[in-house]
């Protein structure tokens, strides 16, 4: 299931023309309404809708691509982990499954604009993971990165290590946690760390003005947290 909000004047005549930036999104079920959410909402559609009114971003396109529900782990973990016990993922075929199913859909369907400088991917937990992994696996795909709370320590924090030897990033990349992502204060330590180890290995490849990082004091894993932060990542991703 694809779920495409289209932003204000699409439909205009005096737009017809027009092609439009898309930002791909993981876990489609939790963007735009309350009622599909299992987990609650980003408000992605209102977050959107404010800042193209207000000029801070561009008219873009969302595209929420739902997750596989109960299998959504296996769906999005690309690596053979022992944490957690994975040895059938399925996640290494995401990469080829955005490339060469949606995106071209998406194409065809919609008036989107070409090139890696239109083109956004972004998740949370474990959507953050693949969207990250997919970063590093296609380079030049994507333009714009949002990597919210990802779930780094996945088989051994392999994807940190594939982020080092990674010298080709998007354009932009917005990279965020909280203090407090896990109920243990030791895990939620451990999730920040891995955060800042993964700063360090973008900032190895990325200038300062294509990273932008954030700590969130207090902020839970929770889809609340990640949609107050959204208005700032679209700015920062898609802003002038």
């Amino acid at each position: 299931m694809l779920r495409v909000w289209l932003p204000p004047g699409y439909d205009d005549l005096t737009n017809v023309q027009r092609r439009y930036p898309v930002f791909y999104l993981n876990d489609g079920q939790n963007l735009f309404d309350e009622a599909t959410s299992y987990a609650g909402e980003w408000h992605a559609d209102e977050a959107a809708d404010r800042l193209i009114r207000e000029g801070a971003i561009p008219p873009i396109i969302l595209v929420g691509i739902d997750n596989a529900t109960r299998e959504r782990m296996r769906e999005y973990v690309p690596y053979r982990s022992l944490q957690p016990h994975m040895m059938r993922v399925r996640g290494r075929y995401y990469p080829d499954f955005l490339a060469k199913e949606i995106m071209p859909f998406i194409s065809r369907q919609y008036r989107i604009a070409d090139g890696p400088e239109n083109t956004g991917l972004g998740g949370s937990s474990l959507g953050g993971l693949i969207a990250l992994y997919t970063a590093i696996a296609r380079p030049g795909l994507i333009g714009r990165l949002l990597v919210e709370s990802p779930s780094l320590w996945v088989a051994g924090r392999k994807v940190i290590a594939d982020a080092w030897r990674n010298s080709h990033w998007p354009q932009r990349i917005f990279l965020a946690a909280g203090t407090r992502e896990a109920s243990r204060d030791d895990r939620s330590e451990r999730m920040v760390h891995d955060v800042r180890d993964l700063e360090r290995a973008l900032r190895a490849s990325v200038g300062q003005d294509r990273l932008r990082v954030v700590v969130d004091e207090g902020a839970p894993h929770s889809e609340s947290a990640w949609a107050r932060r959204f208005p700032d990542a679209l700015r920062f991703l898609f802003g002038s």
